[in-house]
């Protein structure tokens, strides 16, 4: 039998996450390892000229001719605050236009829900009902560092 201290802090809930239903099956490792994780500088930011919510960056990416990347991050950030930022890239990812622009790679970032926010069945999120956190490094690192 186990027995509550009633002086013992109380333990807050867990933070608010998307349902546990949007979890993906487990991948064998050999699939894991085909990823190519680096790291890159973001040289250059704008906002896309075609689409709402995308941003086209440029990214330092350890080689001579660098990369283009269209991230759907634009209701978090201001392009001119991700200058200069290192960011983890999915450098592999086979390059696609989106909206008229050319996307080499993907940026990976967070995403939680905000304080109060309440999902309701297979209902999209708004970014008024989540937050984006770009995925960055502690401290600088050569741009083209693969991470593992």
């Amino acid at each position: 039998m186990t027995t509550t201290d009633p002086n013992a802090p109380a333990v807050p809930p867990p933070a608010a996450t998307e349902p546990a239903s949007t979890a993906l099956p487990n991948i064998a490792y050999d699939l894991f390892t085909k990823l190519d994780l680096r790291v890159a500088t973001i040289v250059e930011a704008s906002f896309h000229p075609n689409a709402d919510k995308l941003l086209k960056i440029k990214l330092d990416d350890g080689t001579p001719q660098g990369r283009q990347v269209c991230a759907g991050i634009k209701a978090w950030y201001d392009p001119s605050t991700l200058i200069g930022k290192q960011v983890v890239i999915v450098a592999n990812l086979e390059p696609r236009m989106l909206r008229g622009e050319v996307s080499q790679g993907m940026i990976l970032a967070a995403s939680d829900l905000r304080d109060g926010a309440v999902v309701l069945g297979d209902a999209k999120l708004s970014a008024d009902d989540r937050d984006v956190v770009v995925l960055t490094t502690m401290k600088p690192v050569k741009a083209g560092s693969k991470v593992s």
